[in-house]
């Protein structure tokens, strides 16, 4: 199952979801990101996805090293000698040689280490590939949760600001009143508090705003440009033990310790290995040229040798110490290891499954919750207001009327933000959460396996690619732009 973001036929499909309830409370008019805009450049530019890649593609050389110590082994010596003092007993020593020798091995039999040690890196290669699909939705979740920050902190700044201007409307007409003396120096005090408390609130706020910018361009790049409402996630499941059962097929942490458990049995094999016989071809011609000084130069004396021998060998291990059962009850241990790994990988994947579903339910009850809360705390402020205009309520019965439609609409912004950052943690710990199924294939995705490929039949020695260079783009240019103003002293409005 995958989604595409921003497609609008796909969208319809799903029908009722997170993003049609954060619509009414987060949208606005159309901003020039999108969400869809920052998973791209995350997964175009962030590090710690750029990062796996090379190691992924550092892993995948291991097959192609394992594979090398089945092949053919070539090697040649070359020498130039210069014999400073000879044997007086011996009338042919040369003064000088040159020479050369070419030797050729080929190995016929390793008793199962190079078979072994090939398909546990090819077991490695997958559990890499694995990982490397965890690594994308860890960095997308954070990425969405970055962009709905952004989107909560922005809205709750506006409403503090809102409430700021509201007080400040309440506190002139208390002195207004004041004046008249239609009100008392007390009702004054409490307003001039109250607008004292909602300014600090709102500085906390822009810090907030200003501390979930910078985690967006840790994550994503660049910083945040009037964010768009978020598109809607797919349909997730209606049962917490559907998530369950998806996450345990499909989840890319449970799927890495399984290709470990795998890569560990052919462990065993390469520790066995090693008190097999070996058997090997070898082929090892011979070049000496002494310059015309063997035997002084005399004549019929051939000053070039040439000599070639072929065979077998054998290399039959009687005793070693121990060191081959050693390795072998080691290798065995440690496959003992990665069964226990991945059934804690395994349980941590339901339970993951199972508190993102929570969270998820949990914060739509929230937003329903909240939802009926403010439309309650509206109608009570226009009743309260209403009846302090008659005289039956006090200033402070509206202060307190309006703070509480402020915490109702920050608690329903809230609930809307952990309503779909659950959802998409519940998707990626589904196992849904990858470039893939992100529909992020407007530009090239990157392929795991074109670099096996390309790698896995090189056998010259010399060969290299390119001088690594950067791929994230870092942030160092990225200019600073602070919610948060200056400070300065507020002036008291108190007479």
């Amino acid at each position: 199952m995958s989604f595409k973001l921003g497609n609008g036929s796909a969208m319809r499909r799903w029908g009722v979801s997170v993003a049609a309830v954060m619509a009414a409370g987060l949208s606005g008019p159309a901003f020039a990101d999108t969400l869809r805009d920052a998973l791209a450049q995350t997964y175009a530019a962030n590090p710690t996805l750029t990062g796996a890649r090379a190691g992924l593609r550092a892993t995948d050389e291991d097959v192609a090293i394992a594979r090398a110590q089945g092949l053919p082994d070539v090697s040649a010596t070359a020498a130039y000698n210069r014999f400073v003092k000879r044997s007086a007993n011996s009338f042919t020593s040369p003064k000088k040689s040159i020479g050369g020798s070419v030797t050729a091995s080929v190995p016929l039999f390793e008793g199962g280490f190079v078979r072994n040690s090939i398909r546990a890196a090819k077991a490695r290669v997958e559990q890499g590939r694995a990982n490397l699909q965890a690594t994308e939705g860890d960095v997308f979740t954070s990425a969405v949760a970055a962009y709905m920050d952004v989107i909560r902190d922005t809205a709750i700044v506006d409403l503090n600001a809102g409430n700021v201007k509201v007080l400040q409307t309440n506190l002139q007409a208390s002195n207004d009143r004041f004046e008249v003396g239609d009100l008392t120096r007390t009702d004054v005090a409490q307003s001039e508090a109250r607008l004292s408390v909602a300014r600090s609130d709102l500085q906390r706020a822009q810090a907030e705003l200003d501390n979930s910018r910078q985690t967006y361009l840790e994550v994503v790049g660049k910083f945040p440009d009037n964010l768009e409402a978020p598109p809607a996630l797919p349909g997730l499941p209606a049962l917490s033990d559907d998530a369950v059962d998806i996450a345990v097929t499909n989840n890319p942490d449970l799927a890495a310790a399984r290709q470990a458990s795998r890569a560990a049995d052919y462990d065993i094999g390469i520790a066995r290995a090693q008190r097999m016989p070996r058997i090997s071809a070898f082929g090892t011609g011979d070049y000496t040229d002494y310059q015309g000084t063997l035997a002084g130069g005399a004549a019929g004396v051939r000053q070039v040798d040439k000599t070639a021998t072929v065979g077998l060998q054998a290399q039959i291990p009687i005793f070693q110490g121990g060191e081959p059962g050693a390795r072998v009850r080691q290798a065995q241990a440690r496959k003992s290891q990665a069964i226990e790994a991945q059934t804690a990988a395994e349980r941590a994947v339901i339970a993951d499954a199972r508190v993102a579903f929570s969270r998820y339910q949990a914060a739509l009850g929230v937003i329903d919750s909240s939802q009926q809360a403010v439309s309650a705390n509206e109608l009570a402020l226009e009743g309260v207001r209403a009846e302090q205009g008659v005289g039956t309520r006090n200033v402070l019965d509206v202060l307190n009327a309006e703070q509480e439609l402020l915490i109702s609409r920050s608690t329903l912004v809230s609930a809307k933000r952990d309503a779909y950052v659950a959802g998409f943690a519940l998707l990626a710990a589904m196992g849904r959460a990858q470039a893939r199924d992100l529909g992020l294939d407007g530009g090239s995705l990157y392929d795991p396996v074109a670099n096996y490929k390309r790698v896995n039949s090189r056998i010259w020695d010399w060969d290299e690619d390119k001088k690594p260079k950067p791929v994230a783009t870092t942030t160092l240019g990225q200019p600073t732009v602070s919610a948060v103003p200056p400070y300065t002293p507020v002036a008291t409005s108190r007479k």
